[in-house]
């Protein structure tokens, strides 16, 4: 990562061309740039304590449904303060015939004051998702916790063992609830990939699953989500962390004993299936104040702590930047001179 006081590599690259232009980079430019899960929990992490201290900006997202068919939009801006970059990242999703999901980011440099990259997101995406769920394991889960258990078989979930394993070294058994046989089969082989001494045993029985598990983390997307797990299935001490809410019963929230957020701004936007029976979302901390020391991670032991979390820009940037910046210095990429 670069410092405030300097021009990022991006920058310099772009600002030693004739005219002003803006890199174009696809998901297989940087589907092999290699970034360790340690990295972007890192990365991650100082976005998080940014917004704490106040140096970086991560307004709520902006949601719009369609009222013609089942499809949904965001965008969703952020200022990361250390690396002085702004970014604007769209998501579209609709689901009328098979899912269609695309996601992208905009970077701009904010101290040189021009554009760096157009790129796919969706990479960044799972890996800042896995890492923020990495990070809420290490604030918030059970003090030595031994069992996780993920729902889902999406890219969601092949990125979370890893990044649990990199926070919570300790994790003894690794559970998976999925329905997909090639994405189950994707997941396996990835944590082979990154710790070939680990395997994930296969559950059918989701909710003595999560009654054994200290973390359960769900990432339920597909048919998976038809089974919507609860907090009240854990038992006492145990974290929950909602990653994709189509899993999750809107009881869980209200529901925990302890009650945690990324952010109570993006809740309001995209978790109002969780407020209670008046519509309030009662939250007892959020995650940058927990990692800045300014609240904890629980109350006590006991404690079933529910954890939503949700997409902020603000933790896409690091990680993207850090992505791009690899891309263009290989010479991937078309640039485009949009303004010319």
């Amino acid at each position: 990562m670069v410092s405030p006081a300097t021009t990022s590599q991006p920058v310099q690259q772009i600002l030693g061309r004739e005219g002003m232009s803006l890199r174009v980079l696809t998901r297989s430019d940087i589907a092999d740039i290699p970034i360790a899960a340690s990295d972007v929990i890192e990365a991650v992490r100082g976005a998080y304590l940014r917004v704490a201290d106040g140096s970086s900006r991560a307004p709520a997202k902006i949601m719009m449904r369609s009222p013609h068919r089942d499809s949904v939009a965001y965008a969703m801006p952020g200022y990361d303060g250390g690396l002085q970059m702004t970014a604007f990242k769209d998501y579209y999703m609709q689901n009328d015939e098979g899912k269609k999901e695309y996601i992208t980011i905009t970077l701009y440099d904010d101290k040189a004051g021009v554009p760096i990259a157009f790129m796919d997101c969706f990479r960044v995406t799972a890996l800042r998702t896995a890492a923020s769920t990495a990070l809420i394991a290490g604030s918030c889960a059970p003090t030595g916790a031994r069992t996780a258990l993920v729902t889902g078989s999406g890219a969601q979930a092949r990125y979370t063992f890893p990044f649990l394993l990199t926070a919570l070294p300790n994790l003894g058994q690794l559970l998976l609830f999925g329905t997909h046989p090639d994405g189950i089969a994707a997941v396996r082989a990835y944590l082979r990939d990154q710790h070939p001494d680990r395997d994930i045993e296969l559950v059918s029985d989701p909710e003595k699953a999560a009654s054994a598990a200290d973390v359960l983390v769900a990432t339920s997307a597909g048919p998976a989500a038809e089974v919507k797990f609860r907090t009240s299935w854990l038992k006492p001490g145990a974290l929950f962390v909602s990653v994709n809410g189509t899993g999750v019963h809107p009881s869980s929230l209200r529901d925990a004993d302890y009650a945690v957020a990324t952010s109570a701004g993006q809740l309001a936007v995209t978790g109002t299936r969780f407020a209670d029976e008046d519509g309030s979302l009662n939250l007892d901390a959020e995650l940058p104040d927990i990692l800045a020391g300014n609240a904890p991670g629980r109350r006590a032991e006991d404690d079933r702590v529910f954890v939503f979390n949700s997409g902020m820009a603000i933790t896409d940037i690091p990680v993207a930047h850090a992505l791009a910046a690899q891309a263009i210095a290989l010479g991937r990429g078309q640039e485009i001179k949009l303004w010319s």
